[in-house]
């Protein structure tokens, strides 16, 4: 037997076998699945190591069980019926807003319920100050989920009057993801919560790179930003648990981020979010929690929880996305730090503006990811081509993702419009009708507007080669991640 070519025959095999697994594999793009038979084929050791670390949308099928299992276990309040709700005749809102709360429903279930408030925070501080009075007011329990959670001023103001809560006999439940927030879960500050007795889950636990593989992709991360206090308070929003000067990435800083505070039915629905991510990852039934809830009847906006992740159907984000960009038909405002679309959401965006929506997207100038900053910039000729205004805000890393359409309708959470938010990460954000709160999210946004630096065709057209070239082939990355 000639003993050498078994090596190039063995990794010969390997690329057979990984690029059959890329073409078989669900919930996948065909941008994506080409371009991983580029990799393989032309890197082949690289590109078999890349692809069993990061070619699994998934964070590993037992895990998923338990959040289904979860789902269905723990009641969702004032939902009567598996019917998707017609707005119009419920609450008397326009026939245009019941596809897009049809849409969210679809996604999780959550019924869009009347009766909800909101107050947008001020700026980053304002927000942890309100949270921290929201918990030294808590009777009962204190929920808590953050991506990131520093141990900086903010971070640590929330840490101690979780242990206040704790020691005066609040039940406090904290889930923080592995990543995002392992400079606290390895801090003094972690064990002091524990000791305090307040409940502690390191959210999807990264665990032994190298065993990591069998167990899904490490980069699936939770990147959910929830507080639940009492079922009846709740907060929604961009912001992570950390200063805005946020020094782990001081040179981009201060991040700019939107929270708003809610009261009603809506906080019971991120309740239930909390507790399937909770019983997902723990032993605790939470089902009692809900089930003796009682919903509000106070009067107030219908609003409904949109969430989604490795257990919602595929692209639900997007398709939320795109229900709202598809319902314009005055303005759409968008403000995201991350935009790396898929084909869709560029069709939608720009479909928008050749309707004659005025359409706005503003994003940060500097950002913290020179992978997705030059990406986004690859998508710009196209969007002004099509009449979407672009702007770029220059003091800090505009963190706001928000989307408020024709002065009635916002959307604010978590998500980014980008692969990641839309494949990977566990996201919550809230859609409402309200023109009232509508219009502060809408001032806010005119905030940023005004601030920015606008982006013509011709500034675009006048960009060297070089950098047009470097842009589009950091976007062929985009269907990778």
């Amino acid at each position: 037997m000639n003993w050498h070519w078994l090596g190039p025959a063995s990794v010969f095999t390997l690329q057979v076998i990984f690029i059959i697994r890329a073409l078989l594999r669900p919930h996948r793009q065909p941008t994506s699945r080409i371009a991983w038979v580029a990799i393989i084929g032309a890197l082949p050791i690289v590109g078999i190591l890349a692809y069993l670390l990061l070619g699994e949308t998934n964070p590993g099928r037992a895990l998923v069980t338990r959040i289904h299992a979860a789902m269905r276990q723990v009641p969702i309040p004032g939902k009567t019926s598996e019917t998707l709700l017609d707005v119009e005749d419920a609450y008397r809102l326009p026939p245009r807003a019941v596809p897009l709360f049809r849409m969210g429903q679809s996604i999780n279930g959550y019924p869009p319920m009347g009766g909800n408030s909101a107050a947008l925070m001020a700026d980053s501080n304002a927000a942890i100050d309100a949270m921290v009075a929201d918990i030294d007011r808590a009777r009962q329990h204190v929920h808590i989920c953050f991506y990131i959670w520093l141990t900086d001023h903010n971070g640590m103001k929330m840490v101690e009057a979780l242990r206040r809560a704790a020691r005066r006999g609040v039940t406090c439940r904290v889930m923080a993801d592995d990543l995002g927030s392992r400079k606290l879960i390895h801090h003094r500050a972690w064990r002091d919560m524990a000791q305090d007795g307040v409940q502690l889950v390191r959210a999807l636990p990264i665990g032994s790179i190298l065993l990591r593989p069998l167990h899904g992709r490490f980069d699936m991360r939770n990147h959910r930003k929830v507080v639940v206090i009492d079922n009846r308070v709740t907060y929604c929003g961009s912001q992570n648990c950390a200063d805005p000067e946020f020094r782990v990435k001081a040179r981009y800083a201060p991040w700019v981020d939107l929270v708003a505070r809610f009261e009603g039915p809506v906080a019971l629905q991120n309740q239930h979010l909390f507790a399937t991510d909770w019983m997902s990852q723990t032993s605790e039934d939470l089902t009692p929690l809900l089930a003796s809830a009682t919903v509000p009847q106070e009067p107030g906006f219908v609003a409904q929880v949109v969430a989604s992740g490795a257990a919602t159907r595929y692209e639900a984000m997007p398709e939320m996305f795109i229900a709202l960009m598809d319902s314009a038909t005055d303005e759409l405002m968008i403000t995201t730090p991350y935009y790396v679309p898929d084909e869709a959401i560029q069709t939608a965006l720009r479909a928008s503006a050749h309707r004659g929506v005025r359409t706005t997207l503003i994003m940060p100038q500097r950002n913290d990811s020179w992978i997705v900053a030059g990406a986004s910039r690859s998508y710009y000729l196209e969007l002004l081509q099509a009449g979407v205004r672009i702007l770029e805000y220059p003091h800090g890393l505009l963190h706001t993702k928000s989307l408020t359409v024709d002065g009635t309708t916002t959307l604010i959470g978590s998500a980014n419009m980008d692969r990641r938010s839309f494949d990977l990460n566990f996201e919550n954000n809230i859609l409402l009708f309200d023109p009232a709160f509508t219009i502060q999210v809408r001032e806010r946004q005119q905030h940023y507007l005004d601030a920015s630096q606008e982006i013509t065709i011709d500034m675009v057209k006048a960009w060297p080669t070089w950098r047009v070239l470097w842009n589009n082939v950091l976007a062929t990355i985009g269907p990778v991640l």
